[in-house]
């Protein structure tokens, strides 16, 4: 009889403790960037929880802060000290984690408008094509996927390591433009409170990309859940409607010039 009472015992516990198992969220550890966070930062928040819902992925999130340079932060991703960051793509950034390709922004990240000095604004405004903007000096990130574009579509690039740095530099005249994308630059400007950048109206700049989540290679399962998950708000329009929340539906009504971009592919 004792023996009875001692397996039925062992046996619900076994049964409570793998219910407990099963209960069990899986701890991500998400990239973030020391810098001020913009609504576009909340809505890839927010979009990453509703797709692991979604996916019924269960997850506890936790940020682990990283270096501003976006290769830094990449590599910190192969190397498993993080397990997820978003990031415009490259074939580079292709091969060092695993890239979602569902685009997070649509085409919004690939169409640029400069933010200029508004002492260069009468100079810059009469550009009207590729060529007379080889004339003028912009500043981009030394790793950003942007600057290999730019630069090769004949435009004069200065590499910048600092994000700071580059709005500085357009605000001594030192450079001529900063190309930033259109769900980037009302808000940093903002941010930035100098009476003396502005935005260009006249033109903006456009080329093929897509940012995407990308997944430390060791998480192939999260992988899988986030794409999934990002397949089923996009197909139900709720990704749409979130974008829209946020404010990351609008696009440029000016003019554009397009360039070239050899380091982008959908497939």
């Amino acid at each position: 009889m004792m023996m009875l009472k001692l397996s039925v015992m062992v046996t619900v516990l076994m049964f409570q403790s793998t219910g407990i198992a099963a209960q069990t969220s899986e701890l991500i550890y998400v990239a973030k960037e020391a810098r001020t966070l913009y609504d576009r930062d909340l809505y890839l928040y927010e979009l990453l929880e509703k797709a692991l819902v979604a996916a019924k992925y269960s997850a506890q999130i936790e940020h682990i802060k990283v270096h501003p340079h976006q290769q830094r932060t990449l590599m910190a991703l192969s190397r498993g000290k993080v397990d997820l960051h978003w990031s415009m793509t490259s074939p580079a950034r292709e091969q060092i984690a695993i890239p979602i390709k569902i685009p997070l922004y649509g085409g919004l990240i690939g169409k640029r408008v400069l933010i200029v000095h508004k002492d260069v604004y009468p100079a810059i405004k009469t550009v009207r094509s590729l060529d007379e903007l080889k004339r003028f000096t912009a500043v981009q990130g030394h790793d950003w996927p942007d600057t290999k574009i730019l630069s090769y579509n004949g435009l004069k690039v200065r590499p910048i390591s600092d994000y700071q740095t580059m709005f500085n530099l357009i605000a001594d005249k030192k450079a001529d433009y900063f190309p930033r994308s259109v769900i980037e630059a009302n808000s940093e400007l903002i941010a930035q409170n100098n009476e003396n950048l502005m935005i260009v109206p006249d033109f903006h700049l456009m080329y093929s990309t897509a940012f995407y989540f990308f997944v430390n290679k060791d998480k192939q399962t999260l992988a899988e859940a986030l794409e999934e998950g990002l397949s089923k708000l996009s197909e139900s329009g709720e990704l749409q409607l979130l974008k829209q929340k946020y404010g990351l539906s609008k696009h440029p009504d000016s003019t554009a010039i397009t360039l070239s971009n050899p380091y982008f592919s959908e497939n």
